[in-house]
């Protein structure tokens, strides 16, 4: 199931036009405060908050997850957001070049989300109502 949770929180990032989305596996250091983090940024103040907003609201409702805390969401250059087992930062672009959070984690698995997940689409039913 972790990898789904993966995949809605790189969706709805990716929904909001967040950028280059990575998720690191750091369950193999054992010194890590998570299992997870997945690391994105937005080149303004108004996309990081609009990423981190929708995450937060995508969670909740696809889920049941809400955040154990959050940090930045007064500022917009660095939200983080933590749901225990998965850490979420959402970087202004420069912050991120900045902190390079991937180098200090060099060593963990990487995984990079390219484009959204598309939707599956529902049968339609050709009969008629009358």
């Amino acid at each position: 199931m972790i990898t789904h949770d993966l995949r809605v929180i790189a969706d709805a990032i990716q929904d909001k036009k967040g950028q280059n989305v990575v998720s690191l596996d750091l369950r193999p250091i054992g010194s890590a405060i998570a299992d997870y983090f997945v690391i994105c940024n937005g080149d303004s103040t108004t996309n990081v908050a609009a990423v981190a907003d929708n995450i937060i609201k995508v969670c909740n409702e696809e889920l049941g997850m809400k955040p154990v805390r959050t940090q930045g969401m007064e500022n917009d250059f660095w939200i983080i957001i933590d749901y225990g087992h998965i850490v979420v930062h959402v970087f202004l672009t420069q912050y991120r070049e900045f902190y390079r959070l991937e180098d200090l984690w060099a060593d963990a698995p990487k995984k990079t989300y390219k484009e959204r997940r598309k939707p599956v689409k529902k049968a339609v039913s050709l009969e008629k109502e009358y």
